[in-house]
C-alpha cells in the first residue's frame, strides 16, 4: 500500500486530505520563505565576514601605532597616568547604539560620539605636548575602530546562530515534514480509493440482488396469472357443457313432439 513511511495518524477522510493538503501547501511555502530568508541572511553574513577582517586588520595596525605613540609620550615626558586621572571628570566617548533588521533579525549597531570639553589640554604643556597629542588622537581612532570591530563581532555572533536555526528549520521541512505530510496524503488516498472500489462492489452486489429478486416476483407474478387463468379455464368449461347438454334436450323434445292435423 502506498503512504507505508512515516506519516500522521489521522482517520481517511476527505476532511482529513483537505486539512492534509492545506497543510502540505503552508509547508512549502513555509519552506521557500526560509529558502530565501537563509540566502539573504548569508549574503549579509558574507559582507560582515569580510567587514571582521578588515576592521581587525585595521585594528591590528592602529594599535600598534597606538603603542609606538604611548611609547614616544612615556620616552618624552615620563608616566603621564596621574595627569590623565586627574583631568577625567567625564567620558571622552560615547557609544550610542541602535538597530538594524535584517530579514526579521534584529542585529544591533554601535556608534561612537565624541565629546568636547575634556581633550586633556593642558597635559604635556611643559614637554612632549606633540607627542601627546598625537597619542591622544591614535587611541581615539584606535577607540573608534574597537566600537566598529565590536559591532560587526556581534552582529556576526547573531547571524552565524539565526542561519543555523533557519538551517534546521528548512532541512526539519524538506526533509521531515513534507515527506510526512506527503505520505500522509498518499495514504488518505490509497484508503479513499479502497473504499470507493468496496463501494462500487457493494452497490454492484445490491444492483444484482435487486435485478435477481425482481426477476423472481416477476415469475412468481407470471405463475400466479397462469394458475388463476387456469382456474378460471376450468370454472369455465362446466358452465358450457351444461348449456350444451340443454341446449341438446331440447333439440330432442322438438323432434319428439307432433303436430296437430290441421284442417282447412
Amino acid at each position: 500500500m502506498s503512504g507505508t513511511g512515516a506519516r500522521e495518524n489521522v482517520f481517511a477522510t476527505r476532511m482529513a486530505l483537505t486539512n492534509m493538503k492545506l497543510r502540505l501547501k503552508g509547508a512549502q511555502t513555509g519552506h521557500s520563505l526560509l529558502a530565501k530568508k537563509r540566502d539573504a541572511l548569508t549574503t549579509r553574513f558574507r559582507s560582515i565576514l569580510k567587514k571582521v577582517d578588515e576592521a581587525k586588520r585595521k585594528m591590528g595596525r592602529v594599535m600598534q601605532l597606538a603603542s609606538f605613540s604611548m611609547a614616544e609620550v612615556t620616552y618624552a615626558t615620563g608616566d603621564i597616568s596621574y595627569l590623565v586621572q586627574e583631568q577625567a571628570k567625564s567620558a571622552t566617548f560615547r557609544v550610542k547604539a541602535k538597530q538594524e533588521n535584517v530579514s526579521g533579525v534584529v542585529l544591533p549597531a554601535f556608534e561612537v560620539e565624541r565629546v568636547s570639553g575634556s581633550d586633556f589640554n593642558l597635559t604635556g604643556l611643559g614637554r612632549g605636548g606633540q607627542q601627546v597629542l598625537k597619542a591622544k588622537e591614535v587611541y581615539a581612532k584606535a577607540v573608534e575602530t574597537l566600537v566598529d570591530l565590536a559591532s560587526l563581532q556581534t552582529a556576526f555572533t547573531i547571524l552565524d546562530e539565526v542561519i543555523r536555526a533557519t538551517n534546521r528549520r528548512v532541512n526539519a521541512i524538506e526533509h521531515v515534514v513534507i515527506p510526512r505530510l506527503e505520505n500522509t496524503i498518499k495514504y488518505i488516498l490509497s484508503e479513499l480509493d479502497e473504499m470507493d472500489r468496496e463501494e462500487f462492489f457493494r452497490l454492484k452486489k445490491v444492483q444484482g440482488k435487486k435485478k435477481k429478486n425482481a426477476a423472481i416476483q416477476n415469475e412468481q407474478a407470471a405463475a400466479a396469472d397462469a394458475e388463476a387463468e387456469a382456474e378460471a379455464t376450468k370454472q369455465e368449461a362446466p358452465a358450457a357443457h351444461e348449456v350444451a347438454e340443454e341446449e341438446f334436450t331440447g333439440s330432442a323434445d322438438l323432434l319428439s313432439s307432433k303436430d296437430e292435423d290441421v284442417i282447412f
